[in-house]
């Protein structure tokens, strides 16, 4: 199999493509992600749309830097009710966004590109449905305070490969989408890539 570049500081994302033999080296794209996305929210586009527009930038840009090499771009993000839920800045607002998804049905959306030459040549997203238990503020304190400032402010609010499962009454789709990188479809094309 080819090596991939991946335009991303994802520790998982790296962690999944390793365990997935697949030939990797890390150079993030370092784009302005809140930029793009509220741009892409005055245009009033979908989470899903945000998500695969963010992946195909990341993966342009790295591309653009290395010639005739495969650059894997991601993104995923928190679809609740056509409402974008981006990752916390602080404990208070990972907080506040636990108690929007309280005891709610939402959709986690993971979108991959992958581009050459500075341009995609392949895309995919993936949805995962997640149902929250109904929690008091006491409980999602607690949970809170178990969680690394890192893995907080790098995976959204919660992981289901960690602590961030047991948030859960329901889960519907694939973990590694949850955790961020469809794996399946992304071997599948790279199997096929002559």
């Amino acid at each position: 199999m080819v090596e991939i570049i991946l335009a991303s500081k994802s520790k998982v994302r790296k962690k999944i493509l390793d365990e997935n033999n697949i030939n990797n080296r890390v150079e993030p794209s370092n784009v302005d992600e809140d930029l793009i996305k509220e741009s892409l929210l005055k245009n009033k586009a979908t989470p899903t749309v945000i998500s695969k527009n963010l992946a195909e930038l990341k993966a342009n840009k790295v591309s653009l830097k290395n010639i005739d090499s495969l650059v894997l771009g991601a993104d995923s993000v928190i679809d609740l009710e056509g409402q974008l839920i981006s990752k916390p800045e602080s404990r208070e607002e990972a907080f506040e966004i636990l108690k929007k998804l309280n005891g709610k049905k939402h959709n986690l959306v993971s979108s991959v590109c992958i581009s050459k030459n500075g341009s995609m040549i392949w895309n995919y997203s993936d949805k995962a449905t997640l149902t929250m238990k109904n929690l008091n503020d006491n409980e999602l304190k607690n949970y809170l305070s178990k969680i690394s400032d890192e893995a907080l402010y790098a995976y959204n609010v919660y992981q289901v490969e960690g602590e961030g499962k047991n948030l859960f009454s329901k889960i519907n789709g694939d973990e590694n989408t949850i955790m961020g990188l469809p794996i399946n479809k992304i071997k599948e094309y790279l199997n096929n890539y002559k």
